[in-house]
């Protein structure tokens, strides 16, 4: 089993291995006595991983309660938050008790957010069950549900007690989805770690999953070790989410989240080598890598679309957004930009 320990505001371990779903009362048992246990999921994989992580929490003398949500981005909105937390409320949960994220990061985002508001605060576990929750949305402490106005609008900084990626829920997982995962994984490597970069290319989706995940893991949890809250280098972690924000809104969140990640980061990068901040060769590797991987680095929106849901972007900074824009393989710039100047930004990675 790998652990990676992250040092934020509380100290926590992730740990990744195959088969930690069933472990789980075991694992949550590690650090707390029998008690109320409620796991929030959805209606994909409850019918997949219900059954194997509410037993075994029974097994271990917690009393389990469930609830789910319908699967996918339309549901992490704000009624379904509040009843989340009406469920809790009905069935008594108290601050000593313990709230699990079983999902994808949907599930995390919404019940990480149930959870820091709950009681003003309540306990919570992460259990991603895709590859993309498992290397980004399930460690930090970045909870959010969606406004009618933009993606994660409303939200807290709230860190999780435990996270257990179990590697075999991927598996079960469609091939599009997972390749949804692998644009935050190219990601890291863009940012980060050349020696990851390389290792995604020359295997494509058979790279090596417990180190690349551990390493993702690892890499994010330096920079929010360094940068918690959000206000300096963790910036960096928004590579390709700016304008990929802005695809998802466009369509009306039918293109996906990793797919709107590759695509903001080809457009991050193709507008940085117009404006002599990333270099030809860059580019040509950022494209190489999203083909490599299938993953999509163009989108049918103008310009003028995609800077008016930029706008709304909870990146914004006054009249500034801080873009992140590769200088080469491992090393990225964050780039503040007047909001005036941001519709030439994006016609140029266009």
């Amino acid at each position: 089993m790998n652990t990676i320990t992250v040092n934020a505001s509380h100290t926590y371990p992730v740990l990744i291995e195959a088969g930690l779903i069933g472990q789980l009362g075991t694992q949550i048992s590690s650090m707390t006595k029998p008690c109320k246990a409620v796991i929030i999921s959805d209606s994909n994989v409850w019918p997949l991983y219900g059954d194997t992580a509410a037993n075994s929490l029974q097994n271990a003398g917690f009393d389990v309660y469930h609830y789910c949500i319908d699967a996918g981005e339309a549901s992490k909105n704000g009624e379904n938050y509040l009843l989340i937390l009406n469920f809790l409320a009905a069935n008594q949960l108290t601050r000593s008790d313990i709230i699990i994220a079983l999902g994808g990061g949907v599930v995390g985002d919404i019940t990480g957010f149930a959870a820091a508001t709950y009681l003003r605060g309540i306990r919570y576990i992460q259990v991603p069950t895709t590859l993309l929750a498992m290397v980004d949305s399930s460690v930090g402490g970045k909870t959010a549900i969606d406004l009618s106005a933009g993606k994660n609008l409303a939200g807290a900084f709230y860190q999780p007690s435990l996270v257990l990626c179990d590697t075999a829920a991927l598996d079960s997982l469609p091939d599009e989805i997972f390749r949804d995962g692998c644009a935050e994984v190219i990601k890291y490597g863009i940012l980060f770690d050349g020696a990851l970069f390389d290792h995604l290319i020359q295997h494509g989706t058979s790279f090596d999953r417990n180190w690349v995940i551990s390493r993702c893991v690892e890499l994010k949890a330096n920079v929010v070790c360094a940068d918690e809250f959000d206000r300096g280098q963790r910036q960096l972690l928004n590579l390709g989410h700016t304008f990929g924000h802005a695809v998802e809104a466009q369509s009306n969140f039918s293109v996906s989240h990793g797919q709107a990640v590759a695509i903001g980061m080809y457009m991050a990068a193709k507008a940085g080598r117009k404006f002599g901040i990333c270099s030809n060769e860059t580019l040509q590797y950022v494209e190489a890598a999203l083909n490599r991987f299938s993953l999509p680095s163009h989108c049918q929106y103008t310009a003028k679309q995609l800077t008016e849901s930029a706008l709304s972007d909870k990146k914004r900074s006054g009249d500034c957004v801080n873009l992140i824009i590769p200088e080469e393989i491992g090393k990225c710039a964050i780039r503040p930009t007047p909001i005036t100047e941001l519709k030439s930004f994006i016609e140029a990675g266009l």
